[in-house]
């Protein structure tokens, strides 16, 4: 019996409706996709952390002036 839970009610998926199983597959890739870009934002942050600060050693050889970025 593979049971699960949702707002701390287990149920029991052999007594879902075949609906029911498809809904939760959607919520499980949903969940997973929604995970993966998160993971994927955090990476580009952290990308555009590094171009930014490079850039600055940059301007500042250039013009000794600090630019502060959004």
């Amino acid at each position: 019996m593979a049971t699960f839970t949702i707002d701390g009610k287990d149920y029991d998926l052999d007594t879902l409706s075949e609906e029911a199983k498809a809904q939760i597959v959607s919520i499980q890739f949903v969940d997973a996709e929604l995970a993966r870009l998160q993971a994927q934002a955090a990476a580009l942050q952290t990308a555009r952390i590094a171009y930014s600060n490079e850039l600055q050693k940059h301007l500042n050889a250039f013009s000794g002036d600090t630019i502060k970025f959004n």
